[in-house]
């Protein structure tokens, strides 16, 4: 088993290139938030702008505007029913399908217009809601490059192992028979990547709080966006998130997802330059 480490992070957040954009940067589509959990949509936007997004767009349900509006200008919104969905499927390097999804049959509805319209070069994260979905429903993996976010109940449904039986080699086993990239969160997170697995050593019960794992779901899906290979990005990313949560509660009780989110661009710039 191997570690991650700020060692890894640094190789893959490095300075910006001066001739670069917007679009330099990622396009990233976060498609999730129903009238009750529309939080875990925005948090996640916001980690992906905060972490470094070129362009972030969410697919939501409307009652979610103004909200998103008046915590994050910098993303677009979108009608996740209407029919403009697809186009910024088409548009996006990077889509997020889940936080605060919800699993009732709009949420299904949406959830297989994206699985539909994906395609093979791009990045289709997998959070929350959306994993229970496809464990529900037993749906065909979509041909993308995907990237599994479960948290340890999820995981169960995904996989088939109790949470008694989630020991490492167990859970390496069931990932093996999934595409992609899984990251099963629990408070000692592994990331199963083809026969490799990694343990992330930083975080603690400070994190422990509605939305860490959308915050998370953002990081990745900016980094995704930004750095390559995809591999790289994504431990970097789950080893970011994580340590500076760290950060944060050296001063605090709780890790809250909006104080992790607001430290990023700070400890990002400190890595790239380290």
């Amino acid at each position: 088993m191997k570690q991650l480490t700020e060692q890894l992070a640094q190789a893959v957040v490095r300075p910006r290139q001066r001739n670069t954009y917007k679009g330099s940067f990622g396009k990233i589509l976060i498609v999730g938030g129903n009238a009750q959990f529309g939080g875990a949509a925005i948090m996640s936007a916001s980690a992906a702008v905060y972490a470094g997004a070129g362009l972030v767009s969410v697919a939501t349900d409307p009652v979610n505007r103004s909200a998103l509006h008046a915590r994050l200008p910098e993303a677009m919104i979108l009608d996740a029913a209407s029919s403009a969905l697809e186009t910024a499927i088409r548009q996006a390097t990077v889509i997020v399908i889940g936080p605060g999804l919800g699993t009732d049959n709009a949420a299904l509805a949406i959830l297989k217009r994206v699985f539909t319209a994906i395609e093979q070069t791009q990045v289709l994260i997998i959070d929350g809601s959306a994993i229970t979905l496809v464990a529900a429903h037993h749906l065909d993996y979509p041909n993308a490059q995907l990237i599994w976010t479960p948290h340890q109940v999820e995981w169960q449904r995904l996989s088939g192992l109790a949470l008694s039986e989630q020991t490492v080699t167990a859970s390496q086993q069931a990932a093996s028979l999934i595409p992609g990239i899984i990251v099963a969160k629990s408070s000692q997170t592994h990331v199963f990547v083809g026969e490799d697995v990694y343990e992330n050593m930083a975080g603690g019960p400070a994190m422990a709080t509605g939305g860490s794992g959308d915050t998370l779901t953002g990081i990745i899906a900016a980094f995704a966006g930004q750095f390559q290979p995809l591999k790289q990005a994504v431990l970097a990313a789950v080893f970011v998130h994580s340590h500076v949560a760290d950060i944060v509660a050296m001063n605090s009780y709780v890790a809250l997802p909006t104080m992790v989110i607001r430290e990023l661009p700070a400890y990002l710039k400190q890595l790239s330059e380290s």
